[in-house]
This record gives structure tokens, C-alpha cells and sequence, in this order.
């Protein structure tokens, strides 16, 4: 049924060889810089390679800050313990997510909120964020609180799907209408921008994965980043296990995270920033292809919508129900094309199952239809 696309996803390639989803490609310092960290002795938590992979993500981005940690859930974690998530608390994500959204969020022993996605984002939509706002909220002492559950709303978490940008602009000034904080989950976002202004940049906070999966990787690894100096310093405490600075004696000032990026990844992270343009070039003409073939094959390509531009990390093409859906992931992983449908709607897992959720009508509808292809860079 979908041979057609099979064969045109090998002939992209250049290959009929197992095609995976997305991996990582080395082809500029990244030897020479892991080299030359191992020769200084310094592959741990400190060295010149941590700081430099902070400076560079920081300037790419326009962020003030970037504090480096050892994957993107850590970040994650870390941002909103910044902004106050708590056991009191909730936070208010989009179900259509990675499962570190929610778990992050459960590192902080709160509880999420389910807010509807929009279709053409993917992403939290700004629509069903308000009007559950309007309805199940109060304002008390200028903070906001659940009216049902009686726990404040620290934190709203949208994410940028696959790298393409929600609707931040209405999200952020949601928030500063309610006054709860924007931590944007930009994990799969690096090189995406909206209006211009790079993702994870609307919020106090936001988080970026550097897993061996994303557009550029350190292995593992990830990056908190703000333009809150004093957010920024804390991030940095908090992640060293709140050491207090001494030259020899161990003090901690309070329970602190071993969160911190070794300079062995941050090696290979300062090679990969160095061709990151290049990897965004490939990805963007490799979308193009597809959005020419699946024009004309009558089938529906997820692209950047206007004032986006997309870093493409995962391309994804939307079924015309999961029954087409399933039909096209045998065949093409029967034939050596990975395929993968979206995940699972976090609601639906028994962890998050009783958790307070809206109408969730788009993220059903794109749950039972999108699936992700090939995505990687072709050498």
C-alpha cells in the first residue's frame, strides 16, 4: 500500500540498508575535542569544554545564561524547582508529550494538568489553556490557584513538538496575565525560532536535550537557559550539589542535584554547535523533499507555519486514521524504513490517568494519525 514511499524514503538515502528514525552524525572536531579533553585529565564536571558549551549555546540562542546538565529531564526538573513547583503545586503541560515532561514535573512531587493541543502546532494550545484558566481558577494574593483542587499553578509548560514552534507568544502572555511562570519545554527545539525570536526564549526558564537522538548531541546530556542572573547562579548551585565555593573543604547548603554535564560531553557539544548550521541546512532541504512528494501523493506533511521557521528534528506525516496509520508502520519497518507513531497521550498512562485534564479532542486526533520518518542527516 505504501510502497511508493518506501522507496522513495530509500532512494532520499541512497540507500535500501536499515534506515533508523534519526542518529547522530560526526564529521567536524568533535575527535580533536574529546582528544584533547581526555589528554587534560579534565572528563568530569569541570573544564574549560563546559563552559564553552554554555557560551555557545547562550549565544546561539540569545539567552543571557546557560547552565549545562546531564540531560534534558534534569533541566527540566531543575527550571521548575527554580520557579517554585513544589508538592503544593501543579503545573499545567500539554498530554501530547515525551513522558520527561511529566516526570520532571514529578521529580518535583506535583501533579500535571492536561491542557488540549492545537492541530497545526501540535503544541499546547493557547485557547484551551484560557478558557480552563477562566473557569477553574482563582486568583489569591496575586498568585493563581486551582479551584478545585485548591493547589497553586507554579508553572505552564508548552512544548515545542518536533521541533516546530507552538504559539508561544499567546502562551507567555497568558501567563503574565495569571502570573504563573513559562518554563518552555524546548528539548527538541534547538535552531527553531518564532517571530524570529529563538524557542525557549519567551519564558522566565526553558530546557534543551542534547540526547544522542536530537539535532546535535553530547551523548546525553542538557541545558537549562535563562536571562535571570540570579535564576542562572541557583540553576548552577543547585545542579553541583549545592556546593558552597571553597578551595578544599566540602560544605553543602542545602539538597542539591549531581546534575552537571562532564567536560568530556561538553567536548563533543562544542563541536557539534560548531556545525549546527550545516546540520539544520540538510535537515531543511531534506523536509523540502518530502513536502514535494507527499504534495503530490495526496498525503499530509506537518511543516512550519507562517512566522516559524522549523529545525525539522523529526519530520512527521498525519494518516487519515490510526486503522491507515498501523497499515503504513507494519509496512515500513516490515521493509526496513523505521517508522514510529507519536506517544502515547500521557493521561492515558497509569501514572497520570486521575490527573485533572480538559477536552482533549486535537491531541486524541493527532495521537491515532501521526507518525514520524526518517529524519536524519544524510553525509
Amino acid at each position: 500500500m505504501f510502497e511508493t514511499t518506501v522507496k522513495f524514503i530509500q532512494e532520499t538515502y541512497q540507500t535500501k540498508a536499515f534506515l533508523p528514525l534519526h542518529e547522530p552524525v560526526f564529521f567536524g572536531n568533535e575527535k580533536k575535542y574529546l582528544n584533547e579533553c581526555i589528554d587534560s585529565t579534565f572528563v568530569s564536571s569541570v573544564g574549560k569544554f563546559v563552559d564553552q558549551f554554555e557560551q555557545m549555546v547562550a549565544e546561539y540562542t540569545g539567552a543571557k545564561y546557560a547552565i549545562a546538565t546531564v540531560n534534558g529531564t534534569a533541566a527540566l526538573h531543575i527550571a521548575l524547582k527554580l520557579v517554585g513547583t513544589d508538592e503544593k503545586s501543579e503545573v499545567i503541560t500539554q498530554p501530547l508529550t515525551f513522558i520527561a515532561t511529566c516526570n520532571a514535573i514529578s521529580y518535583c512531587h506535583a501533579k500535571p494538568v492536561f491542557v488540549d493541543v492545537d492541530k497545526d502546532t501540535m503544541g499546547l494550545s493557547p485557547k484551551s489553556l484560557k478558557s480552563f484558566l477562566e473557569t477553574e481558577s482563582i486568583q489569591k494574593d496575586g498568585l493563581c490557584y486551582n479551584k478545585t483542587t485548591g493547589k497553586k499553578i507554579t508553572a505552564i509548560v508548552p512544548m515545542h513538538t518536533f521541533g516546530h514552534p507552538c504559539k508561544i507568544d499567546e502562551i507567555a502572555a497568558i501567563c503574565n496575565e495569571y502570573n504563573i511562570a513559562l518554563v518552555e519545554d524546548a528539548a527538541e527545539s534547538l535552531g527553531s525560532y518564532y517571530k524570529g525570536q529563538h524557542a525557549g526564549t519567551f519564558g522566565k526558564l526553558a530546557a534543551f536535550s542534547f540526547n544522542g537522538n536530537k539535532t546535535i548531541t553530547t551523548g546525553g546530556g542538557g541545558m537549562i537557559i535563562t536571562d535571570d542572573e540570579a535564576l542562572a547562579k541557583y540553576a548552577k548551585h543547585l545542579t553541583t550539589t549545592s556546593k558552597v565555593p571553597h578551595p578544599y573543604e566540602y560544605t553543602h547548603d542545602e539538597i542539591g542535584y549531581n546534575y552537571r554535564l562532564p567536560n568530556l560531553n561538553a567536548a563533543l557539544g562544542c563541536a557539534q554547535m560548531e556545525i549546527l548550521d550545516t546540520i539544520l541546512s540538510n535537515k531543511r532541504a531534506l523536509a523540502s523533499q518530502y513536502i514535494d512528494f507527499f504534495s503530490k501523493n495526496n498525503m499530509s506533511f506537518v511543516h512550519e507555519l507562517p512566522n516559524t521557521k522549523a529545525n525539522y528534528w523529526l519530520n512527521a506525516i498525519i494518516l487519515k486514521d490510526k486503522k491507515e496509520r498501523d497499515v503504513f508502520l507494519k509496512e515500513t519497518n516490515d521493509r526496513g524504513v523505521m517508522t514510529r507513531p507519536i506517544w502515547a497521550l500521557m493521561n492515558k498512562l497509569d501514572m497520570f490517568k486521575e490527573c485533572q485534564s480538559t477536552d482533549l479532542s486535537n491531541a486524541l486526533w493527532l495521537e491515532e494519525r501521526v507518525v514520524n520518518i526518517p529524519s536524519g542527516v544524510r553525509l
